[in-house]
């Protein structure tokens, strides 16, 4: 008997350390839900917390794909006040990359009821994205250099002794210019 009482608070501790690490509620807070739809959520998962001035006010109830864009359900607690003209945004916490939204109020003196939805919303930022975004602009360019001229006499090199030199070589050590005299350098 003595075994079995031990083995029955052995379980319930674990229970309780579950729901307490893993912020599973077992009885939902009291609260209203709103949606928000985003380009781009990124990695954001139901149960992923809701703040609103740095301080959790709710929790993500729901991500669904709706015409194509992510379609967040947020359960807000009762008593936090979210404005029409609010702004929702995914962000990351720490350096694990944990997501959660946060909300900006807007000036508008009308709050979402249950059921409202947040018009304004900031997607997440993806770095992968953003990489290939510097790739591709930094590999971009134009084949023609901007101070080519299609005569040889034109009114620049008459004012200008060194005669421009088109397809000059960027890297160290191999300088297409020309000295003075008309040798390469």
């Amino acid at each position: 008997m003595l075994v079995g009482l031990f083995a029955i608070l052995g379980i319930a501790a674990l229970v309780y350390l579950s729901v307490r690490l893993g912020n599973v509620g077992i009885i939902p807070q009291p609260g209203y839900t709103v949606y928000a739809n985003f380009d781009n959520v990124s990695g954001l998962k139901a149960g992923d917390q809701v703040q609103l001035a740095g301080v959790p006010v709710g929790k993500v109830q729901s991500v669904a794909l709706q015409e194509n864009r992510a379609h967040v359900g947020m359960r807000i607690n009762t008593g936090v006040d979210i404005d029409g003209d609010a702004i929702a945004a995914i962000k990351t916490s720490g350096i694990i990359g944990d997501k959660y939204v946060s909300i900006a109020l807007g000036p508008s003196e009308h709050n979402l009821s249950d059921g409202g939805t947040i018009r304004q919303t900031q997607s997440a930022f993806v770095l992968e994205d953003a990489i290939g975004q510097l790739i591709n602009s930094s590999g971009s360019g134009s084949s023609k250099p901007s101070g080519a001229s299609s005569g040889g006499n034109s009114a620049d090199s008459s004012s200008n002794p060194f005669p421009r030199v088109e397809g000059s070589n960027s890297k160290t050590g191999n300088c297409n210019c020309l000295n003075q005299s008309g040798n390469k350098k």
